[in-house]
C-alpha cells in the first residue's frame, strides 16, 4: 500500500520579479533543492493582511526552470482582485515566501504516448510548463516534430522571446514556434484566436506540419475556453483526451 505523500513547506528568497508588461512577470527564487519534473506545479503560500486580519494564501503555478536548474521561476499574471498575484507582483530582492514541497501534476512528457509529433499549445501563462519541458533533453530525443503555439491578446505579451528563438536555432529542422495574437496586428505570426487558425488551416500551414490522430499528441495549456474549443474541434479528427487506462491523443492542463 502506497503511503499518503504529504505537502511541507520551505522558505524560499525572491532573487528578482520581472515585469514583462503591467500584468505579466516572472518570479525567480532561491530555495534548498527541489527535485520535479519538467511540466509539474508547485504552491507559493504568502501571509496576507486585510482590514487587520492576516491570512496565509496559496496558489499553485508551474515551473519554468529546468529540473537542474538551481533558480526556480515561475511565470504569473496579476488577475485583478487577485490576493495572492497582486501580493506576488509587490514582492522585491531579498523578501521571503515559502514554497510547497513535493512538486506535484501529470502534466509531463512520461504521461505521453509514443508518437512521432508533439503540438505545445498555449494561452497566456500556460506557456511556462512548456518552457522547463523543451529545456530538457526528453523532447528532442523523443519526437520529429515539436510545434509550439502561444495565443495572447498583445504582442508584447509574448513572453520568453530570447529563449525561444534560441530553440530556434538549435533545433531548426525538429522545432518550430507560431505565435497568435487577437486585439493586433501581429507581423511574425498569426493573428486571431488559436482555434480561428486551427479551422482555417493558417495553423497547420505555418508549422509545415499536421495535427492528426494517427500520428500526433497534443497538449493544451491555458484558459477553459480554449482547453473547451480545443477538445472539441480535435474531436472531429478522432482525437480524444489521452488517460493511462485509456490512450488517447490529448493532454490538458487548466489555467484560470
Amino acid at each position: 500500500m502506497t503511503g499518503i505523500i504529504r505537502t511541507s513547506w520551505h522558505n524560499a528568497e525572491v532573487l528578482s520579479n520581472q515585469r514583462w508588461t503591467e500584468r505579466l512577470l516572472t518570479l525567480r527564487i532561491k530555495t534548498e533543492p527541489l527535485p520535479f519534473i519538467a511540466g509539474q506545479f508547485v504552491t507559493l503560500r504568502l501571509p496576507i493582511t486585510t482590514d487587520g486580519n492576516t491570512e496565509l494564501v496559496a496558489k499553485s503555478y508551474s515551473l519554468i526552470n529546468a529540473p537542474d536548474e538551481a533558480v526556480l521561476e515561475v511565470f504569473y499574471n496579476i488577475v485583478p482582485n487577485g490576493k495572492l498575484s497582486n501580493a506576488l507582483a509587490g514582492l522585491q530582492a531579498g523578501d521571503s515566501l515559502e514554497i510547497s514541497q513535493p512538486a506535484k501534476g501529470f502534466f509531463v512528457l512520461d504521461e505521453i504516448p509514443k508518437v512521432p509529433n508533439l503540438w505545445m499549445i498555449a494561452t497566456g501563462t500556460g506557456l511556462g510548463p512548456y518552457l522547463s519541458i523543451l529545456k530538457t533533453a526528453q523532447p528532442w530525443e523523443r519526437f520529429q516534430k515539436i510545434v509550439l503555439v502561444h495565443g495572447v491578446p498583445l504582442v508584447n505579451e509574448l513572453a520568453y522571446p530570447d529563449l525561444i528563438q534560441g530553440l530556434l536555432a538549435e533545433h531548426p529542422e525538429q522545432f518550430s514556434f507560431i505565435a497568435c495574437v487577437t486585439q493586433e496586428a501581429n507581423p511574425e505570426g498569426l493573428e486571431g484566436r488559436i482555434t480561428t487558425n486551427l479551422e482555417s488551416g493558417a495553423l497547420e500551414q505555418a508549422a509545415g506540419t499536421h495535427i492528426s490522430a494517427e500520428d500526433t499528441h497534443v497538449m493544451l495549456c491555458g484558459n477553459h475556453n480554449m482547453l473547451n474549443d480545443m477538445k472539441e474541434l480535435l474531436a472531429k479528427r478522432g482525437m480524444q483526451r489521452h488517460l493511462r487506462h485509456k490512450p488517447g491523443h490529448i493532454t490538458t492542463e487548466q489555467y484560470f
